[in-house]
């Protein structure tokens, strides 16, 4: 989810705002007491609501496969410099000082001073934290891309079975189970996008193929939600974590279709697009963030029981983007840009 200083096809830009959409989406409906609210389709098949809801907050996790695709596309041919992981660091870092001071502000969080000096250790645990693994595994990525680079064909397709055995078909098997860990499964991530982009055979590029794919992935999933609701009471069975089946077809295939399009470079896709990293960690920052933004900002439960709950979902999601849009784009130009600038010098500085 990083951005580069190279410029990217839009093609993809477009895909990281529309991914940013499904995963505020899905924290509309997770993450705001909804679930408790809605009725069992086990019990209630019909209920129109819940069901768009379930499929309203369908694509989080596959959301975090697509963006670790691109990731992987782009990184594997790249030379990973400490300049650019102290980009991404310190946007972690300043938007989890920024938050956190406003909350201690409004009263959503108390003041402490080891709370702050926590604030200045991101990665505080290996699990399922996505921004603390992704530091994490961007630290990785110089090792990996030796390692890929170096791989022959046969064996990085070795490396993909292998990885993908372990994870997704034990992953998805009843009866088996696999401890997740994101560090570890975004560089399953990082080996299928790197083949992808090491080895481009002409079937990666029909565009027919991966758009029927890409929608067939979709619909599957979209019945998923209704059925595994429906007969096992758990919606999300299927999509629920970055290794379930369905969450990993449509990580693939999406992304597939979206590398195909022909859209020409345009300033502003790719100018939003650039935000999408500061929006996740914008609303998705913390529990206090979360408090806010669902329960007493917008009132998601209260939302839920009026005639325009669909409206509600609709117009939280566009509105919150753009609030983040607008609020990372200023980060750039006020934060980021002499920030990076002195990082520059001083790197320069010292290799001189």
């Amino acid at each position: 989810m990083a951005q580069e200083t190279k410029l990217r096809d839009s093609n993809l830009e477009l895909y990281r705002i529309l991914l940013m959409l499904l995963i505020i989406a899905h924290h509309y409906v997770v993450n705001s007491g909804l679930l408790a609210q809605t009725g069992p389709l086990v019990t209630d098949p019909t209920a129109v609501r819940s069901v768009f809801l379930y499929l309203f907050g369908a694509f989080g996790k596959t959301g975090i496969n697509c963006f670790l695709m691109i990731t992987g596309y782009y990184m594997c041919k790249s030379r990973i410099t400490l300049q650019r992981f102290l980009k991404v660091f310190l946007e972690v870092l300043f938007y989890d000082i920024a938050c956190w001071i406003v909350f201690v502000i409004a009263g959503y969080e108390t003041f402490s001073v080891r709370g702050l000096l926590s604030l200045f250790i991101p990665v505080k645990n290996v699990g399922q934290n996505f921004v603390g693994c992704f530091l994490v595994f961007y630290l990785f990525l110089p090792f990996l891309t030796i390692l890929v680079q170096n791989l022959t064909q046969k064996m990085h397709l070795a490396l993909l079975a292998l990885t993908g055995y372990m994870y997704v078909v034990l992953g998805n098997l009843p009866g088996c189970s696999v401890t997740m860990n994101y560090v570890s499964w975004y560089m399953v991530i990082f080996f299928m996008a790197s083949y992808l982009r090491l080895y481009p055979s002409p079937v990666f590029f029909k565009k027919g193929l991966w758009a029927v794919a890409s929608l067939g992935s979709l619909a599957l999933s979209l019945v998923s939600v209704v059925i595994c609701g429906r007969f096992f009471d758990a919606p999300y069975m299927l999509v629920s974590d970055t290794n379930a089946l369905l969450a990993v077809t449509n990580g693939v295939t999406w992304f597939l279709f979206f590398k195909n399009l022909r859209i020409p470079y345009t300033k502003w896709i790719n100018t939003v697009a650039s935000t999408t990293f500061g929006v996740l960690l914008i609303h998705a920052n913390s529990d206090a963030m979360r408090r806010f933004l669902w329960e007493d900002l917008l009132k998601n439960t209260q939302a839920y029981a009026t005639d325009l709950w669909w409206l509600h979902a609709v117009l939280s999601v566009l509105g919150i983007f753009a609030v983040c849009v607008v609020i990372d784009l200023l980060r750039q130009c006020f934060a980021e840009k002499p920030a990076m600038a002195f990082v520059d010098k001083a790197l320069s500085r010292r290799s001189s």
